[in-house]
């Protein structure tokens, strides 16, 4: 819902080019005045730069839809918008959409089109629109970006720990490592500056784009400079590009909760949302193998699955996941259940106790057909899809995202997925993806410096599934589960640290992967994660980030506050300064924390509760084991 609008068009320089000299330099300022966009024309190529006050964020770049084509500028505009909207759900109930536009009328090589270039005060855009009329079949988007040099770069790496900190050398030797096939800079890359402030490149708005590949960031040769491309087939009589996005921050933290790569995403294309909730989720997938205290041991079969519902029930999470297996085989059309359960009692016995269902699907199983698929899921009364192994492909996932909220449900995308920046704007069905190693992942280790990183650098593109969350780490590393890591013992983490990890995590799908009788031994721990209000944040902050070595997150729903911090193998101290808090309101405060025994790989499993009151301005010392975490519940005294 817009609360607010406001437009101020400025006349900047509506120019015939019969009556005038060409077009060629242009400025705009953020609304803050703190951040300067230049685009000038030289030898009939578009080029840019970036200012930060009094410093060079971005130096001399270039910007190209065709190949070696001349520009011209016909006219140019200048704009501002001042508004505000609500989310469906999301790290902020009310998002500010503030920038300055500058738009040019374009003729490239006799196209008609234009370039549109955003500042924000936390970030700058750019996107080209090519007019109706004759044009090439391809273009190629290309956007460079000269850095400053002695710059650090850090970019994900799949299922493996996050790239970084490495310098322009050796972001090069990365890409050039793997003989076999050259690798490519996955998005976003994210830029420590000498003055250690922080930038991240990456795009928004995928959703507009037809017939496109996902933006792909390479080095350029010089130093300091890097390329962004986007491959294109230009189908359509009009074609938008989408948004190249730089974003920038005073600490790493700050990118995460950057609000413009949301802002530039198409609005919400959805007539009615009030279907989709954000929320938790249990999930069988890792459970598989464990034996609970009463001698029962989990498996693909009903009895499990009853027994997740009912926990789920009685503690009030809102829905449960069913993974691979549910099925043998599927065909055009039709799917062989599994006998090892009963679905269809499992689907009654979860509409009893009022636990929403999901179901998982694997497309190397055969190909039921898109179309028919989420109708499907639909009949059979799910909620959602977790969907598999669907390839990078911007068409076909885009496609996936409409057919699942045409058949009302939540769609959350596993297995190396398209980024698909902001799209939760357009289509807030889609509520989660794996864009980064979820833990156990391919049975791999897990470490808190790959998970310090990935909320750091992964995160800044939205959403992300990483399954944190774990309670039976002894009996995860040694290897009492089925799907537990290959190797024992690896997986580093304390129960203090993975309850944080839930909420320092943005998702609307917070997918807590351990047995229900895991989470009931430390019902005093696993509160913190019961209480947390999924999606449903009023204010988000990254109180401390350094990648590699801690972050605190703070988030607010209405009048309470749920911290979390989580710090590397080294362990220490944060200083969290309850400076947020009302002026003359006492609240009360639960600590969730490691103990003075706790260790990451010697005593995973030492954590203690305790409680007390706090007031506004008062400073709390979080202090965490090596590999740990602390977490914090704020509310009103009554």
């Amino acid at each position: 819902m817009i609360m607010r609008r406001m437009f101020f068009f400025i006349a900047l320089l509506t120019v015939l080019v019969s009556c005038q000299k060409p077009l060629n330099s242009f400025h705009l300022t953020s609304p803050d005045g703190n951040r300067s966009l230049a685009i000038e024309l030289v030898d009939d190529k578009l080029n840019y730069w970036v200012h930060s006050g009094d410093l060079q964020s971005i130096g001399t770049s270039e910007l190209e839809i065709f190949p070696n084509a001349s520009v011209t500028i016909l006219e140019a505009s200048e704009s501002e918008n001042d508004d505000s909207w609500s989310p469906v759900w999301g790290q902020q109930s009310s998002i500010r959409d503030h920038y300055k536009e500058l738009q040019l009328d374009l003729n490239i090589d006799g196209v008609s089109g234009k370039l549109l270039a955003r500042a924000y005060n936390e970030g700058v855009a750019f996107r080209f629109v090519l007019h109706e009329g004759d044009k090439p079949k391809e273009a190629i988007f290309k956007c460079t970006y000269s850095i400053p040099q002695g710059s650090n770069f850090f970019t994900p790496a799949g299922e493996s720990e996050p790239l970084g900190p490495v310098d322009f050398k050796g972001l090069t030797d990365y890409l050039l490592k793997k003989s076999d096939k050259k690798r490519k800079i996955s998005v976003p890359l994210v830029v420590e500056s000498p003055n250690q402030s922080y930038m991240a490149l990456l795009e928004s708005d995928l959703y507009v784009a037809k017939s496109i590949d996902p933006m792909q960031l390479d080095i350029a040769g010089a130093e300091g400079k890097i390329l962004s491309v986007n491959k294109v087939e230009l189908n359509e009589k009009e074609w938008t590009s989408p948004w190249r996005v730089i974003l920038f921050g005073k600490s790493a933290g700050d990118l995460v909760v950057n609000t413009v790569p949301i802002n530039l995403a198409t609005p919400s294309k959805l007539d009615t949302t009030d279907w989709i909730k954000p929320g938790k989720t249990l999930w069988d997938w890792r459970v598989h193998g464990y034996t609970a205290p009463d001698g029962f041991e989990y498996g693909i079969n009903t009895e499990s699955y009853f027994r997740f519902i009912d926990f789920a029930a009685e503690r009030g999470i809102d829905y449960f996941l069913i993974d691979d297996s549910w099925y043998k085989e599927v065909t055009k059309g039709h799917f062989e259940l599994s006998d090892k359960l009963d679905l269809q009692k499992v689907i009654d016995y979860a509409e009893e106790r009022e636990v929403d269902l999901m179901l998982y699907y694997d497309r190397r199983h055969g190909e039921y057909g898109d179309e028919e698929l989420f109708p499907y899921y639909q009949s059979l009364g799910m909620k959602g899809i977790k969907y598999g192994f669907m390839g990078n492909n911007v068409d076909f996932t885009r496609e996936a995202i409409k057919q699942s909220a045409a058949s009302n449900l939540l769609i959350d995308f596993h297995d190396s997925p398209v980024p698909f920046t902001g799209i939760r704007r357009t289509y807030p069905n889609a509520i989660t993806r794996e864009y980064c190693h979820a833990q156990q992942d391919s049975r791999r280790a897990f470490t808190p410096e790959s998970f310090i990183k990935m909320a750091l650098i992964n995160a800044i593109t939205g959403p992300l599934d990483m399954n944190n969350g774990n309670f039976d780490l002894i009996g995860i590393n040694n290897g009492l589960r089925q799907k537990g890591p290959r190797e024992t013992n690896t997986y580093f983490s304390t129960v203090a640290s993975e309850a944080a990890r839930t909420l320092v995590i943005f998702s609307g799908l917070v997918c807590i992967p351990d047995a229900p009788e895991a989470y009931a031994a430390k019902t005093d721990l696993f509160e913190f994660i019961q209480k947390l209000p999924v999606g449903k944040w009023d204010e988000s902050q990254v109180l401390h980030s350094k990648i590699g070595e801690y972050i605190t997150t703070a988030r607010r729903h209405g009048k309470e506050w749920f911290i979390g911090s989580v710090y590397n193998q080294e362990g220490g101290t944060l200083d969290i300064d309850l400076d947020f808090l009302e002026t003359d309101q006492e609240y009360d405060i639960t600590f969730y924390e490691d103990t003075k025994e706790t260790h990451c790989k010697t005593n995973p499993e030492a954590y203690q509760v305790r409680k007390g009151k706090v007031r506004k301005g008062d400073v709390i010392k979080a202090v965490m084991a090596p590999g740990g975490g602390h977490c914090m519940w704020i509310r009103p005294t009554k």
